[in-house]
C-alpha cells in the first residue's frame, strides 16, 4: 500500500501530519478506528497503514461522492481494511462495541447535532475505547471554518461530558488545532 498524497492534502499536511496525530493517540496494528466525517480519507488511510490487515478502518461521511473517491483510492491502493458508508453522523454506527477510537478529524463543528454524533460514538466504543476530537482553535484565522461556528474546547468538553465521556486529556496539536481525548 503505497502513499498517494493529492495536492490539496500537501498543503493540509504542512498544518498537520496525521501519521504524528494518530500514533500520538495510540492507535497501533490490530485496532478498529471509526474515521467520522472523514471526507476523502486525509485521516483514513493513514489509519488503515497504521491498524494494518489486522485492523479495521470505519470511515463514514454524509457525501456519497467523498466516499466513492474513497472506495475507488482504497481499491486503486489495495487496502482490503477500510469500510466506506455514506450517511449523516447523526444516524452512523458502524459497529456496537468494537471500536478502539472513535476519531473526529477537524469536523465536529461540521454535525447538524454533534451531540448525538457523540453519543453514537459511545455506543461504538469499547470500555476501553477513546473518543478523540481534533478541532479547530476557537481563534480568529485567515482560512478554516468562520469563528462563529468552531467549538471551544470548553464546549467540545461540555458536550462529551453530557453523553457520559470522562475528557482524559486536552493539548494543542500544532498552532491551529486541538485535540481532547476522551473515554467512555
Amino acid at each position: 500500500m503505497k502513499k498517494q498524497f493529492r495536492s490539496d492534502d500537501q498543503e493540509r499536511r504542512a498544518r498537520q501530519d496525521p501519521e504524528k496525530i494518530l500514533s500520538s493517540v495510540g492507535l497501533k496494528a490490530g485496532m478498529v478506528f471509526v474515521d467520522m466525517g472523514c471526507g476523502d480519507g486525509f485521516f483514513t488511510f493513514p489509519a488503515a497503514r497504521i491498524v494494518g490487515p489486522a485492523g479495521t478502518v470505519h470511515a463514514v461521511d454524509i457525501n456519497p461522492d467523498a466516499i466513492g473517491r474513497l472506495r475507488e483510492q482504497a481499491s486503486r491502493e489495495g487496502f482490503t481494511n477500510i469500510v466506506a458508508e455514506a450517511q449523516p453522523a447523526e444516524k452512523a454506527v458502524a459497529c456496537k462495541g468494537c471500536a478502539d477510537i472513535v476519531f473526529f478529524g477537524i469536523d465536529l463543528h461540521d454535525f447538524a447535532d454533534a451531540g448525538q454524533v457523540i453519543r453514537n460514538a459511545k455506543v461504538m466504543l469499547r470500555p476501553s475505547g477513546r473518543l478523540v476530537d481534533l478541532d479547530w482553535k476557537d481563534v480568529q484565522m485567515d482560512f478554516g471554518p468562520p469563528l462563529a461556528i468552531r467549538f471551544s474546547i470548553e464546549k467540545a468538553r461540555r458536550m462529551m461530558e453530557a453523553a457520559g465521556f470522562r475528557v482524559l486529556s486536552v493539548a494543542d496539536s500544532g498552532p491551529y488545532h486541538y485535540l481532547i481525548i476522551a473515554s467512555p
